[in-house]
């Protein structure tokens, strides 16, 4: 019987953060010779003990492979560690938390000094990478063909999701929805401290506040239609002049409590903004179109 071997696609990492290290791994694992480079040398000794090729420069890690994926703490760190490297011909895959000017702006360099360019926002913490139970996953946008080229080498730490071909999109989804997060932990921590002076147990009270979230998230699906539609009005529950008629109740609790009302107070003024221009029949999707304006 004859074996055959099936190559896997050789890739350079440039940066061993933790994210970092957690793809060297996960790309380790499954067999794809690993080039590696960190600004410090130390953090490439365990991965070389695993397999992976230690490039002691950038310049001689990008020469090594085609795909070169870079996860650095900052766009600045990019320019910075790319400098004087030869791109020419090269996939760079850009993993790197930034804006998504910062990303139209980096593509535009990639291409100018001949390279091919992907941008990523990775949407997991280090524990998930290469733990596909997780749910972690990476946008992706930017050359449709480049992605599908590697798509399956990129979908080895987690899994992949493609948003287009405007390269600053995957920044875009990645800060979007991680706006949204921080606002409901805004939101829990109003509701934490609300309880934090009674005789109520934090722990008790968790199963409560999980379930009520869960239980709004699909909410967004009516605010994303209404945005869509222009309908502002449509599939209402209650309406911007009952809630807004309820607020007080908000404020006048966490003054009873003790608690500062700065989490809640700017998003309570918009709405009473939009319900005195004419919206109090609507839902709250009219308080976008503040923030947009």
């Amino acid at each position: 019987m004859t074996q055959h071997t099936v190559q896997k696609t050789s890739v350079t990492l440039l940066g061993l953060g933790a994210m970092g290290t957690a793809l060297a791994r996960t790309w380790l694992a499954a067999g794809h010779p690993l080039t590696v480079w960190n600004r410090t040398p130390a953090r490439a000794a365990a991965l070389a003990a695993d397999g992976a090729e230690v490039a002691d420069t950038a310049a001689e890690a990008v020469a090594a492979n085609t795909l070169i994926v870079v996860c650095l703490l900052d766009d600045a760190s990019v320019g910075e560690a790319l400098a004087g490297t030869d791109l020419t011909d090269r996939d760079l895959v850009n993993l790197t938390t930034s804006t998504p000017g910062q990303a139209r702006a980096r593509a535009e360099w990639a291409r100018e000094r001949g390279a091919r360019h992907l941008d990523g926002g990775i949407m997991a913490v280090p524990p998930m990478i290469g733990v596909p139970e997780a749910g972690g996953y990476v946008f992706y946008s930017g050359s449709r063909e480049l992605f599908e080229r590697h798509r399956e080498t990129l979908a080895v730490p987690a899994g992949t999701t493609y948003v287009g071909e405007d390269a600053g999109f995957a920044a875009l989804h990645d800060v979007a929805l991680l706006s949204a997060m921080y606002g409901m932990f805004a939101g829990t921590a109003h509701a934490f401290a609300l309880i934090r002076g009674e005789n109520i147990d934090p722990v008790s009270f968790a199963p409560l506040l999980a379930d009520w979230l869960v239980a709004m998230a699909p909410a967004v699906h009516r605010t994303a239609d209404q945005l869509r539609s222009g309908d502002y009005t449509k599939g209402v529950v209650s309406d911007l002049a009952m809630q807004v008629a309820g607020t007080p109740a908000f404020l006048s609790t966490a003054e009873q409590q003790g608690v500062s009302p700065e989490l809640l107070s700017p998003y309570f003024e918009l709405m009473r903004r939009r319900l005195a221009e004419g919206g109090g029949e609507e839902d709250l999707t009219g308080v976008i179109d503040l923030l947009t304006r």
